[in-house]
């Protein structure tokens, strides 16, 4: 499961993708936007920017805006940038890469086998799905409801 933090950043970023006219956004608009706790959207947002996903603007006009087009930052990229490898066990951490101490044979260890093509499962869709994917995604599901009629009486 991913936490919290990395939905929120969605939902902020979704805000921040669909309205591209606007320059910049105050934390207050994103969290009042997407009923997000501010002081907890602040150090969410402050991690993207310093992982090079938002930019920031001090001032009257200043606030948090998008550093990359929202058709070029994959689901995968922000996820990773809050919460790290996305491994669902220790071993597979290409950064870290402990053994369990339990294991006698990686290489032919059965759990680690299948977590290896669950994480290739979830990467294929986090990496190659983009914020705009995302967002049309959505908009496509509320248009759909939109159309239904009710003919209840």
């Amino acid at each position: 499961m991913i936490s919290m933090r990395s939905i929120y950043a969605l939902k902020a970023l979704g805000v921040l993708a669909r309205d591209r006219q606007k320059e910049s956004f105050l934390i207050a608009e994103l969290a009042s936007a997407e009923n997000i706790p501010k002081k907890f959207l602040e150090s969410i947002l402050l991690s993207l920017k310093v992982k090079g996903i938002l930019t920031s603007k001090k001032g009257p006009k200043g606030g948090y805006s998008l550093a990359k087009a929202p058709h070029t930052l994959t689901v995968g990229s922000i996820v990773e940038a809050l919460e790290g490898d996305l491994s669902p066990i220790q071993c597979l951490n290409g950064t870290a890469h402990p053994s369990c101490p339990e294991c006698v044979d990686e290489t032919t260890c059965g759990v680690r086998l299948i977590m290896a093509d669950v994480k290739t499962a979830v990467c294929a869709v986090l990496y190659t799905v983009t914020l705009s994917d995302m967002l049309d995604r959505s908009e496509t599901e509320r248009q759909k409801l939109m159309a239904l009629i009710d003919y209840a009486i």
